[in-house]
C-alpha cells in the first residue's frame, strides 16, 4: 500500500509543477504585452499633443535650415509620407522629378484642396536663404502637376506628381516645398535639390 501511495503522489506532483511553469510563462507574456501596449499608447498620446500635421523627427527635420535631400521621405505623424525624387536631366535641358504622396492617414486626403501653390512650391536657391538675383527656374508643367493633385487621394494609396523644371543655368539649387492640406496645421517639408 505504501508503494501505491508513493507512486500516486509522484505522478500527481509532476503535472502540478508543469502547470505552475506554464502559468508563470503565460503571466510573463501577459506582463510584457501590457508593457508594449502601454508604450504604444503613450507614443500615440504624445503625437496627439503636438498635432498630426507634425513631421516625425528622425535625422534632418525638413525645415528651412535642415532640408531633406532628394530621394528622402518626409513622414508626418498622421501617416502621410512625401518623397521627392532625384532630378533627371532631359534632352531639352529641363529636369524632371516626382513628388510622391503615400496616404496612410486612415482617411481620404484632398491634396489640391486650395491651390497648387499651397501644396507644392519650387523656389530657386537654397532653403532658408533670400532669393538671389540671377537664379531663375521655369516650371514647365505647372498645369499637369496641378491636375495630378486635384483628385482626392484615397486611403492606403499613393499618387506621383510629375514636375519639370528648366533653370537659367546648370547647377542651380532649388527648394521643393511641400505643404499638404490638413484640417488643423501641417508643417512644410522642404527638399534641397541641385539641377545639374
Amino acid at each position: 500500500m505504501d508503494t501505491e501511495e508513493a507512486t500516486t503522489a509522484a505522478e500527481t506532483s509532476a503535472p502540478a509543477s508543469s502547470r505552475g511553469f506554464y502559468g508563470c510563462a503565460v503571466a510573463l507574456i501577459a506582463f510584457f504585452t501590457l508593457i508594449a501596449l502601454g508604450a504604444h499608447a503613450f507614443t500615440e498620446f504624445e503625437k496627439g499633443l503636438d498635432g498630426d500635421g507634425q513631421l516625425e523627427r528622425t535625422g534632418r527635420s525638413g525645415s528651412a535650415y535642415q532640408p531633406f535631400g532628394p530621394g528622402t521621405t518626409a513622414r508626418y505623424e498622421d501617416g502621410l509620407w512625401v518623397t521627392v525624387s532625384f532630378p533627371e536631366r532631359q534632352d531639352d535641358g529641363a529636369y524632371s522629378l516626382t513628388v510622391t504622396f503615400k496616404n496612410g492617414t486612415g482617411e481620404e486626403l484632398l491634396l489640391g484642396e486650395k491651390s497648387l501653390s499651397d501644396t507644392l512650391e519650387v523656389e530657386p536657391d537654397e532653403s532658408g536663404q533670400d532669393y538671389a538675383a540671377g537664379s531663375y527656374v521655369d516650371w514647365l508643367n505647372w498645369d499637369e502637376s496641378s491636375s495630378a493633385l486635384a483628385p482626392p487621394l484615397p486611403e492606403d494609396e499613393e499618387r506621383t506628381v510629375p514636375v519639370r523644371l528648366k533653370p537659367d543655368r546648370k547647377g542651380v539649387p532649388v527648394t521643393v516645398e511641400v505643404t499638404p492640406p490638413h484640417s488643423g496645421h501641417r508643417e512644410t517639408a522642404r527638399f534641397q535639390l541641385t539641377l545639374g
